[in-house]
């Protein structure tokens, strides 16, 4: 038996676990889960006979390196921050590794090391950044097949919630991190290319500066800018394109009414709140405004904000009870930050039926025989459950793929590398339909660059 080790079990690993499970009779494997709350690593393996479940503490050296050395390849679900380590140990014991991160530098230090080996280090092949990355590839890769150049690429992901369990005014609720929500966008001014010239959006801009997307029987998006969109322009070999943008998708209206927190500072990560355990929900909203003998609170954010009572933003603050006076924050030297996080976790919490939903969005323009062209390419998988969502499906699956890919000998190419190259995009993106997760796309009249509007 070829033995696959997982370490980590968190909500990400699930249909992993299962893809290997299922594959694990016809392929002779033996999954070992690692993890430090070794319970959640039971309830995913079940009783089945090709798996067993280890306490892995990563910070324990003695019972990491035990755990690598015997396995045939290893699998890192851990925080990106924790992949080091791993990696350390699978160059020392001649392990081929797996992950769903991003590509950090203190990885990409070890390439050296990691080719001069032989091992394959396979990053970024979750859904975003991975599965993005392939069906761009792919489609890119067609049009310079054909002789086309490319001018404009431009791409959109979100996490959010399924439309049968859409049910409050933001259309949104928490499918992954809610503190990656609360902190989005902050560190650095987004940054992309437009027409040839270089644009940037300051995070207190970020906001009000969305683009709308339409996908067929899913109806309109918004979508508000990465704060590197020229990150991957040499990867893709986009270096002459005209126009590059990545963004993050959500329903429309979000973006206005989130734009009030991050003008409040109640996104601000940098310090903490005296007395924040002792805060009403309320208390710590008028922390924010100014100083009053006669106004109430409520006045007092209409004004510093200028809403109107009508307006559907003023509904939508409401809906969250940020102006509750019993609700407490209970969290002691609490930033800003983590204070809105857990009100906003009060209201946006999946409940035990609620589904998930993950949309994907190209746009490739380019040029053809003295012509522009343009194709759109989407992508929508919900989820089914609190176990197997749309997130873990689409995390997990490829990062499952490409362990199989690399344990077969398909994917054979040394170095730390993401999922850009055919041997690794071709027979992923072909088996991911077989579990739903498809491209849609089309051709249409090339507009340009859709200027960021709202």
């Amino acid at each position: 038996m070829r033995k696959i080790l997982v370490i980590g079990s968190g909500k990400s690993a699930s249909y992993l676990i299962k893809y290997l499970l299922d594959k694990s009779v016809e392929e002779e494997l033996h999954i070992i889960v690692g993890d430090i709350n070794i319970s959640n690593a039971k309830k995913l393996i079940g009783d089945h006979e090709n798996a067993n479940a280890i306490t892995l503490d990563v910070f324990d050296k003695s019972s990491r390196q035990d755990a690598i050395e015997n396995s045939d390849i290893v699998i890192s679900m851990l925080p990106a921050r924790f992949h080091i380590e791993v990696a350390k140990d699978c160059i020392t014991f001649g392990k081929n590794m797996v992950t769903a991160s991003y590509v950090s530098d203190e990885m990409q230090k070890l390439n050296h090391r990691v080719t001069e080996k032989g091992l394959v280090f396979m990053n970024e092949i979750g859904v975003d950044p991975g599965i993005d990355h392939m069906s761009a590839m792919q489609v890119i890769d067609k049009i310079r097949d054909k002789g086309g150049k490319m001018i404009l690429f431009e791409s959109f992901t979100g996490g959010l919630v399924a439309p049968e369990s859409d049910n409050n005014l933001w259309n949104y609720k928490f499918t992954w991190n809610p503190r990656n929500v609360v902190v989005a966008g902050q560190g650095s001014a987004a940054k992309f290319l437009q027409e040839g010239a270089y644009k940037y959006i300051p995070y207190h801009r970020l906001f009000r500066r969305t683009e709308f997307l339409e996908i067929d029987n899913f109806g309109r998006f918004e979508a508000y800018a990465n704060r590197d969109s020229l990150k991957y322009q040499s990867v893709y070999g986009l270096n002459d394109v005209k126009t590059l943008y990545r963004g993050t998708m959500r329903r429309v209206g979000f973006s206005r009414a989130w734009n009030i927190f991050v003008q409040l500072g109640m996104t601000d990560d940098s310090y903490t709140i005296d007395d924040s355990e002792n805060m009403s929900y309320r208390d710590f909203v008028n922390s924010f405004l100014s100083y009053s003998h006669t106004d109430s609170v409520e006045l007092k954010f209409r004004h510093a904000l200028k809403i109107d009572q009508d307006d559907i933003v003023w509904d939508k603050l409401e809906e969250l009870d940020i102006f509750s006076k019993t609700k407490m924050v209970e969290l002691k030297k609490a930033t800003p930050a983590q204070i809105l996080q857990k009100i906003l976790m009060d209201s946006w919490t999946l409940e035990t039926d609620d589904k998930d939903m993950i949309v994907m969005y190209h746009k490739f323009g380019y040029e053809l025989d003295g012509k522009k062209h343009q194709i759109d390419s989407t992508m929508v998988t919900i989820g089914e459950d609190q176990t197997y969502t749309a997130m873990a499906k689409t995390v997990g699956l490829p990062v499952a793929m490409a362990t199989l890919d690399i344990l077969n000998g398909k994917i054979t190419t040394p170095g730390v590398q993401i999922p850009i190259t055919k041997e690794v995009y071709e027979p992923i993106l072909d088996e991911l339909k077989d579990y739903g997760i498809a491209f849609t796309e089309k051709e249409v009249p090339y507009l340009g660059y859709n200027p960021l509007n709202n």
